[in-house]
């Protein structure tokens, strides 16, 4: 996610400009043009190595999306930690370019039920593909989201698709979209490691939330994820992670 002149990456959204352009878009930089420290870093003895990363599959394989919440309350320090943990995550040219709205407050998670209800209706009668709907069938899932009003929290992701600069002016953020991406599985990460559920929820349309959630234009939701204690009686669908070979492909000459 680095941009480089010459050799290198090149920013999206300079088109013809950066390829056309004789004189260098970008100067060339050192370590003494920018503050630089040390890294911190501990080198594992191998097996430590291995258990920790044995470890770290054996929690996550017990990782489940459920739709099922129980009402019980969650510290609000839990969803802080949560939200720092998921933006630590790397993301194009140190931008951050992400907004979390955490929301506990039963009359605003209604009126977002109700409206994503209002947007799933229209999806799932009119808009729904055929291909779509058939991968849908088996996970149970329709236009009731009562997760939304379930769960004791609702966080929503936003994307910033636009910076101000220190000129004033308003810039393109860069890889938004794969950040957002990447901080949204390290929440997940955190959400499940500290004991609690949560889903992955996508209306379509999502243009309402910016408005019930009093966004700016230059932020778009990407995701929404009910957080809590999951319901005593919850229920997952009964399907099963593809294995290593179905989803690696290794160039490995040690092998």
């Amino acid at each position: 996610m680095n941009a480089r002149h010459n050799g290198g990456l090149t920013p999206p959204n300079l088109g013809l400009r950066a390829l056309m352009n004789p004189e260098p878009i970008f100067e060339s930089r050192t370590m003494d043009d920018r503050p630089f420290i040390p890294l911190h870093w501990t080198e594992r003895l191998h097996d430590d190595m291995l258990r920790r990363a044995e470890l770290n599959y054996s929690e996550l394989s017990e990782r489940r999306t459920t739709r099922d919440f129980s009402d019980r309350d969650v510290d609000r320090r839990l969803i802080e930690l949560a939200i720092l943990s998921g933006s630590t995550a790397p993301n194009g040219a140190h931008l951050q370019p992400w907004t979390w709205v955490a929301i506990r407050n039963e009359e605003l998670q209604k009126r977002v039920r109700e409206a994503a209800e209002h947007e799933e209706r229209k999806t799932y009668s009119e808009r729904m593909p055929e291909a779509w709907s058939e991968v849908l069938t088996p996970l149970g899932t329709d236009a009731v989201k009562a997760h939304l009003t379930d769960a004791p929290w609702v966080v929503v992701l936003f994307k910033q698709k636009k910076r101000q600069r220190s000129n004033g002016e308003w810039g393109p953020t860069y890889y938004a979209t794969e950040s957002c991406g990447i901080a949204a599985g390290m929440f997940i990460q955190a959400v499940h490691n500290m004991g609690l559920v949560t889903l992955t929820h996508t209306p379509s349309p999502m243009g309402f939330l910016r408005e019930l959630l009093e966004r700016p234009r230059h932020e778009e939701a990407v995701l929404v994820m009910p957080i809590g204690y999951p319901a005593e009686d919850a229920m997952i669908p009964d399907i099963h992670r593809k294995t290593l070979d179905q989803v690696a492909v290794f160039f490995d000459e040690q092998s």
